[in-house]
């Protein structure tokens, strides 16, 4: 890897700190003022203006080799070499300029055969701890002890650095934060945010664009298994904020991992080393493993704690409704390390319906699986992206388009081979709105849906009867055990009937106006809304 040279910016010298401690990193952070330590230990940060994903300012070096295997559109905007070697210039001349820079040298990918090295090199402390605990460390029982580092990926973090707007004008941008990717130098330039998350997402990217090349199926997915049973593993797709974290983390079942899975030959596999949870509204009781999950060695974005306590305040939104934390996957009791597992049993689409029509649960046909997955419905919600204040409704295809160099019909192949193959159960799970539209009704409760989940994980529910949704042709269970049987029924939790019809109606179209961008078989299609 070239990308990083001594020329520019010196590894080597020694002010720059290379795979520092837990400890070490907490301190310097807090000598340096990046942060404050909460009374449950763990380190509070902010990270300025930018409190969610910049996905707007996110662009990709166009370049021959990788031109024609591109999604190219909103998600994946192209950006002349010459731009990208600018943005590497500048990132290169602010990060020589810094008192201390901090260098993480570890894995994406828990399985020893399909893993990538990643370097990521940050002017703050706290932005390598995040990195320290989101990816896999040399060395580690999720690395399987492994120390083999071959270096394939690098991360330039340069977020204190905003574009002037000399340098907006001559990338033809409107804004001072710019991230751009390469795959062909696979090196990542951040400049003008200095939220984490933008580290987590890039590799990420990274993994879905090179795991394809392994043979493996790269997921936006969290997963867990059955502590008595290692076959019984089960997927959770979503984008953020629709339940991967909270319901992956579950007492009764071990976690895998909680954001993003890898599968291929050998089953499923994590592609990180922690997880990164939404804490807006947490509580002990509702969610107690990520609860006792944050204390020293974890990382808190922007949430407010009271003064004089330190104690965190998670149902304060103030900030942000995208309260964040990190923390090492083996700080949930019993995780799976490494994390790898078994081909799925179940795969569970996680939706936040922000009309309150779809139904709570759904058990999908193979053709169903594919209509869904490939419109990937769910509802943006606060926080999580720049400017989105409330749920607002959206199509990312595959649950991740965000995060997807490829087309989505070759990710939705991949997904289509694995579970034709391995026999997997698909279900749909609305973890969004009941009752009435965002506003008017209100979210699913959470031990409802913990319910369903319980009963797909532990086979019940595959037993029972289904009645089809007149409108969305969706199998719905007449009955789930620890579920009222007016939840399961969308339509009879509204008080106005013809609300709720016309609402379905509009989601409905709004579905067959996004599904008609997609190629996909009449039988495929023929599986999605029919009014």
């Amino acid at each position: 890897m070239t990308a990083v040279n001594a020329k520019t910016l010196d590894l080597g010298a020694d002010h720059v700190h290379h795979n520092l401690s837990t400890a070490e990193l907490v301190e310097r952070a807090l000598r340096e003022g990046e942060g404050s330590l909460a009374a449950n230990g763990a380190i509070l940060c902010m990270t300025g203006d930018r409190t969610g994903r910049s996905p707007k300012d996110k662009y990709l070096e166009d370049t021959p080799d990788i031109h024609d295997a591109i999604w190219w559109g909103k998600v994946n905007q192209p950006v002349k070499p010459e731009h990208f070697d600018r943005a590497l210039e500048i990132a290169h001349a602010h990060l020589a300029k810094a008192k201390d820079l901090y260098v993480f040298e570890g894995f994406a990918g828990a399985d020893p055969e399909h893993r990538l090295g990643v370097r990521v090199v940050t002017e703050q402390a706290w932005h390598n701890l995040f990195a320290q605990t989101l990816f896999i460390r040399q060395g580690s029982q999720a690395a399987g002890g492994s120390t083999d580092w071959k270096h394939d990926w690098t991360v330039l973090n340069a977020g204190r650095r905003r574009l002037t707007a000399e340098e907006q004008a001559e990338f033809g941008v409107s804004s001072p934060v710019l991230v751009v990717q390469s795959l062909s130098k696979k090196t990542v330039v951040i400049l003008g945010t200095e939220y984490a998350g933008e580290m987590k997402k890039s590799i990420f990217y990274a993994m879905n664009y090179d795991m394809p090349e392994q043979g493996v199926f790269p997921m936006h997915c969290s997963a867990n298994v059955a502590k008595d049973d290692a076959s019984n593993v089960a997927l959770f797709f979503g984008l953020s904020g629709t339940g991967k974290t909270t319901l992956s983390a579950d007492p009764n079942r071990a976690l895998i991992g909680d954001d993003e899975h890898g599968w291929g030959p050998n089953g499923i596999f994590n592609f990180e080393g922690g997880c990164y949870a939404k804490c807006i509204k947490l509580s002990e009781e509702g969610e107690p493993q990520i609860w006792n999950a944050i204390r020293f060695g974890s990382v808190l974005e922007n949430t407010v704690v009271d003064p004089k306590t330190r104690e965190p305040d998670y149902d304060d939104g103030s900030i942000t409704e995208n309260t964040r934390v990190t923390y090492p996957v083996d700080f949930i009791p019993g995780a799976v390390i490494p994390s790898m597992g078994n081909h799925p049993r179940n795969v569970i689409f996680l939706t936040a319906d922000a009309y309150g029509v779809l139904p709570p649960v759904s058990k999908l046909s193979p053709e169903q699986a594919m209509y869904y997955f490939i419109n990937g419905y769910t509802s943006k919600l606060a926080g999580t992206e720049a400017g989105v204040t409330e749920p607002q409704p959206n199509f990312s295809p595959c649950f991740g388009g965000p995060f997807m160099p490829r087309p989505p019909h070759e990710y939705a192949a991949m997904l289509a081979e694995r579970i034709r193959k391995y026999k997997s159960n698909v279900w749909l799970l609305n973890t969004g709105w009941t009752g009435g539209v965002y506003g008017v009704g209100h979210r699913f409760e959470l031990k409802y849906t913990r319910a369903m989940v319980t009963a797909i994980l532990g086979g019940t529910l595959a037993r029972e009867t289904f009645e089809p949704d007149p409108i969305f042709g969706l199998s719905i269970p007449t009955h789930c055990d620890g579920v009222p049987p007016g939840v399961l029924h969308p339509e009879a939790t509204w008080s106005d009937q013809d609300a709720y019809n016309a609402q379905a109606k509009k989601l409905a179209a709004l579905f067959r106006e996004n599904d008609a961008k997609f190629e996909m078989s009449d039988e495929v299609r023929k599986a999605g809304p029919r009014g």
